[in-house]
């Protein structure tokens, strides 16, 4: 995990040493680093470059992806008695009820504004830089933090559609108004092409651009641009995002774990599959604690936790159900008795019943003793006995088997089932599905199932839903489902979420999102 250390650690002291030294001083300057004294080695321009990745540390497991995931069909956080109902909060995402002033809705506006920020203070600061004192790679560093700035907009833009577009960190913030969706989407689409050829192409095996955005990261991220054009303007454009994809696949630098859990294990830097990620440190670099959020209490003595974990997300039994007992995914949830690290059949100490999972989840609030067991629980990011709620896992961004999917479905919306089919049925030989597909097989209903099950609780399913909603006119995402989620409103305002009630306070020139109410 040393690798880690050097990613984040350095960031905040180097760049708070060079903003606070940009003013002129007389004397000289003994405890600051001027911008002038800095950039002269690698290290120094990665620990600056450093400041616009911290922010990803909350992307993989807080709030953008709970709400990315809890209000869709493959992750639900039930009321156990008195657990986990904070407000009604976890029940609106699921029954899409959701409204304004929801902490967890503005916690994901903060996380991905403020590596927006991050970006466009490392940005102006090299951009202002005399050509004498820019670093060695300055063309490759500036475009490396223009695609990963894309990468926080994308997400901002998918999740509340007209986002202000701010690209200088010395903007006025009394005058900052919203772009709307398709001027997001332009500005985007001109900026990662723009910049794309221009990022590290990563050599086999971990090497230094590890955790950074490369040229396969920004190829990835414009293929989910273009998959999801139909969404934010109007027009489809599967074919850009086919080939987009296909530059990942055909660099022939990622290949598919043989084991597909081996992607999310606590030492997941070796995957030959992983193209963008987080790495995480569970001693300094915090932030992955899926384990704390989905397992049930006792699961503390089955992985010999410091911690007990908080008994909340699971599977719906309808997601669960998906996974036949040959698909190697399976193995991803737990269920049934639970047991010790020795071997021993855990009993609750509380109730005095075994812990035993349990897939249904037939109800979204119950008292009963034995709801604490409903539900699978997630283990595809294996826990890590002696943790306390973060882990070693690197939280994955991008990785192949999903650039194999999206080109798969952007070839059949293109009327090009077969070569579309034989990517998917790559993906489900990985996972033991032995028997493959046919064309008959491949349709959207069931390519979006088969992303589910490969892509679980990765931060894409509302993503994914929304996109195959628009496609398709099925109510992927607005639809009723078990249990007590009833059909959205015909307005389809749920398919993005409101504006914070704190950023409406915060910036009165932000206009409400069309369904909601509150200024």
């Amino acid at each position: 995990m040393k690798k880690k250390l050097s990613y984040i650690l350095p960031a905040l002291c180097a760049a708070a040493a060079i903003m606070s030294g940009c003013t002129k001083l007389d004397s000289p300057v003994h405890n600051q680093v001027l911008p002038s004294d800095f950039f002269k080695t690698p290290q120094q321009t990665a620990a600056f470059l450093a400041q616009a990745y911290t922010p990803m540390a909350q992307i993989p497991a807080n709030a953008v992806f709970q709400n990315n995931e809890a209000s869709t069909d493959e992750l639900i956080v039930p009321t156990r008695g008195n657990d986990w109902f904070d407000g009604g909060k976890w029940q609106s995402l699921w029954l899409h009820t959701f409204l304004y002033d929801i902490d967890n809705i503005n916690n994901a506006w903060n996380d991905l504004s403020n590596g927006i920020g991050k970006c466009n203070l490392v940005l102006t600061t090299l951009t202002t830089l005399p050509e004498s004192n820019r670093p060695a790679n300055y063309d490759q560093v500036v475009a490396e933090i223009k695609v990963l700035r894309a990468y926080y907009y994308f997400m901002f833009m998918d999740m509340f559609g007209n986002v202000p577009l701010v690209t200088d960190f010395n903007t006025d913030p009394t005058k900052i108004t919203q772009s709307t969706r398709k001027d997001t989407y332009d500005f985007l689409e001109k900026d990662v092409e723009d910049n794309v050829e221009k990022l590290v192409e990563p050599a086999a095996g971990v090497n230094s651009a590890y955790g950074h955005m490369t040229k396969w990261g920004g190829y990835m991220l414009l293929s989910k641009l273009y998959l999801n054009a139909q969404v934010y303007t109007g027009t489809a454009q599967w074919q850009k995002a086919a080939d987009a994809a296909n530059k990942v696949i055909l660099s022939n630098r990622y290949t598919l774990s043989s084991d597909f859990l081996s992607n999310f294990a606590n030492a997941n830097e070796t995957s030959t599959e992983n193209i963008f990620v987080v790495p995480f440190d569970n001693i300094n670099i915090g932030g992955n604690s899926i384990e704390m959020y989905t397992l049930n209490y006792n699961n503390i003595y089955t992985y010999n936790l410091t911690n007990t974990p908080y008994n909340g997300f699971c599977a719906p039994t309808v997601f669960f159900n998906s996974f036949t007992d040959a698909d190697a995914r399976k193995k991803m949830w737990a269920v049934g008795q639970q047991y010790s690290s020795a071997g021993a059949p855990l009993t609750d100490k509380a109730t005095g019943l075994p812990v035993i999972l349990v897939p249904e989840v037939n109800q979204i609030s119950n008292p009963a003793d034995a709801f604490k067991f409903a539900g699978a629980r997630s283990i595809k990011y294996a826990p890590q006995a002696g943790t306390s709620g973060d882990v070693n896992n690197d939280g994955v961004i991008f990785r192949l088997g999903d650039a194999m999917l999206m080109r798969a479905e952007a070839l059949l919306r293109l009327g090009q089932p077969g070569p579309a089919l034989t990517l998917v049925n790559q993906i489900r030989n990985r996972a033991g599905l032995t028997t493959p597909w046919t064309v008959t097989d491949l349709t959207p209903a069931n390519l979006l199932a088969e992303r589910g099950r490969e892509m679980a609780w990765e931060g894409w399913r509302r993503n994914d839903l929304i996109r195959f909603e628009v496609a398709d006119n099925v109510p992927y995402f607005t639809g009723a489902r078990t249990p007590a989620k009833t059909q959205d409103a015909a307005d389809k305002h749920t398919f993005i979420y409101p504006i914070p009630q704190q950023q409406l306070i915060t910036n009165n020139k932000l206009v409400q999102n069309p369904g909601y109410t509150g200024k």
